[in-house]
């Protein structure tokens, strides 16, 4: 597995090696004394979450005030465009996001830490997302920062207005949200 950092040095980029022939491919996703030993990281992942979502979805950005949790997120099949948002006022990168291309052939894998706002543009027909979670989904203590906050200024790659929930059109911007210290 390669580990790339990104222009914030806590959300990285995981690269697995993949072995493919004519009958197709194989590659561990997962390996926690790998993880630790590339990342510095001991994490615990205590949930797996699959979502399935068509072209022009934008889902988040997400995070829980309490209960933070780490992801680490991948996508199976389809095309994604993945941000994570430093929500850590304490962080030199506060307010500052990082974005990266996910997809089923490229294999990538972004870790995203506690703290983070997390969120990603469907840019295929659809796209199946998987991502192992540090913590339990807890509704209670859900937050959504505004998608397009234009202190955040995130250069999502749209075509055209994203497909929307309610909360995620309701988001906070980030001089609202609820933030980490």
């Amino acid at each position: 597995m390669q580990l790339t950092q990104t222009a914030i040095p806590d959300v990285l980029i995981l690269e697995p090696k993949v072995f493919g022939d004519s009958r197709g491919f194989f590659m561990e996703s997962f390996n926690a004394r790998t993880f630790r030993e590339l990342t510095g990281l001991d994490v615990n992942f205590v949930q797996d979450n699959h979502s399935r979502s068509a072209k022009g979805v934008l889902r988040g950005l997400h995070y829980q005030i309490r209960q933070p949790q780490g992801k680490l997120v991948r996508v199976v099949r389809g095309r994604v465009f993945d941000v994570a948002v430093d929500l850590r006022r304490s962080s030199s990168s506060f307010g500052k996001s990082v974005g990266v291309e996910l997809s089923e052939d490229n294999h990538r894998q972004f870790w995203i830490p506690p703290g983070f706002a997390h969120g990603f543009l469907v840019l295929s027909e659809s796209a199946d997302f998987l991502y192992k979670t540090t913590d339990y989904y807890a509704p209670e203590h859900e937050r959504c920062l505004l998608w397009n906050d234009p202190t955040v200024a995130i250069a999502w790659p749209l075509e055209g207005e994203p497909l929307l929930s309610g909360k995620d059109r309701d988001g906070k911007t980030l001089a609202d949200a609820e933030l980490f210290d």
